[in-house]
């Protein structure tokens, strides 16, 4: 089969002929995949970001946004059969750790992460567990919701920690309205009553940014601080959702952010520096967070199914998933780049 590999780090990865991956465990689930969403840690691995954490053995192929058809299973698997359509939870678990029994299945310690520390998704086919299947309807076409699997929860677990926080008459600023940003907009129009400002450099996303549910947009030239200030007479915003959290816009976040208020952190690659001093004296918390659980990714796909998020998209075939990475590191995908074997 056909897989996008990467051999060495700050190399573009390559798309080569390998073996298909074969069921072994009871529980394991063979998928034929039908779209695999290219995300910025994509670009991070290549860049060896990741390299110390995860310690793959290259070359391994990537991609870690999966949804597809069921196209083989194990013998003690009964919840998918061959043929069923799934999205795919990024990282299997084991559902028996302290985190699993507790709802935090993203903190499984037996996990593993397909497409960051073993084979991935950017594929013809990918070998899963039965635990990171959700069945999705038939008519769903795998590659119009694949990015929701990590892009998707990561937004939407994000969105679901601040619910309490997000009553009306609160300000909540998105920094960065791309692949993750212009999912977490729709979730929080879904799922809130706050007032929604969206903060991107590219005028482009903050149009699209108010046609999902933003009520105002603020250009990052250099004055979005201000301009996030003035909107809220000169408090910030009770939450704000960092969707970039590198180039600046990790001081900018926590700037914006109202005495009191909470500033979470999703996206990554900067470094926050804040004197421990404006931490106390304000209460203004900082949040981590990191991709969400099985049940985060279910409720996501019941708002999907209904159109209540949809993904705005570009495909390509697997064959061009090098010129994808290019795109997305350019800056000339708006929404998600999809990879369709």
């Amino acid at each position: 089969m056909k897989a996008v590999r990467l051999h060495e780090y700050h190399q573009m990865p390559v798309v080569e002929e390998v073996p298909e991956p074969t069921v072994q465990g009871p529980l394991d689930v063979m998928v034929r995949i039908g779209g695999a969403g290219v995300c910025r840690t994509d670009l991070h691995i290549v860049e060896g970001q990741w390299a110390e954490a995860m310690d793959p053995t290259l070359p391994y192929t990537i991609g870690h946004e999966n949804a597809g058809w069921v196209h083989e299973v194990g013998s003690g698997v009964t919840t998918v059969q061959p043929g069923d359509t799934v999205i795919l939870h990024p990282s299997p678990t084991c559902g028996l750790c302290h985190a699993c029994r507790a709802g935090q299945d993203m903190h499984c310690v037996n996990s593993s992460f397909p497409g960051l520390e073993r084979d991935g998704g950017m594929a013809e086919y990918l070998l899963t567990k039965e635990r990171a299947c959700v069945k999705l309807d038939p008519q769903t076409r795998p590659e119009d919701v694949a990015a929701l699997a990590d892009a998707g929860i990561t937004a939407y677990h994000a969105v679901r920690k601040a619910i309490p926080l997000l009553y009306p008459g609160t300000t909540c600023v998105v920094i960065g309205a791309g692949g993750l940003g212009h999912i977490g907009i729709q979730c929080l129009a879904a799922l809130t009553a706050t007032r929604i400002v969206v903060v991107d450099r590219n005028a482009d996303a903050l149009a699209l940014a108010k046609e999902l549910g933003a009520h105002a947009g603020v250009l990052a030239d250099g004055g979005q601080v201000e301009a996030v200030k003035d909107l809220t007479s000169g408090r910030g915003a009770e939450v704000v959702l960092d969707f970039v959290a590198e180039q600046g816009a990790e001081q900018d976040g926590f700037a914006m952010t109202a005495r009191a208020g909470s500033y979470y952190v999703i996206g990554y690659g900067g470094t926050v520096q804040i004197p421990t001093l404006d931490i106390i004296s304000t209460e203004r918390n900082l949040i981590g967070n990191i991709v969400g659980t099985y049940n985060d990714l279910a409720e996501l796909m019941v708002l999907a199914q209904a159109g209540r998020v949809t993904l705005h998209t570009r495909t390509y075939p697997l064959d061009a998933a090098v010129d994808a990475l290019k795109d997305l590191d350019a800056g000339r995908v708006r929404g998600r780049a999809i990879l369709v074997p």
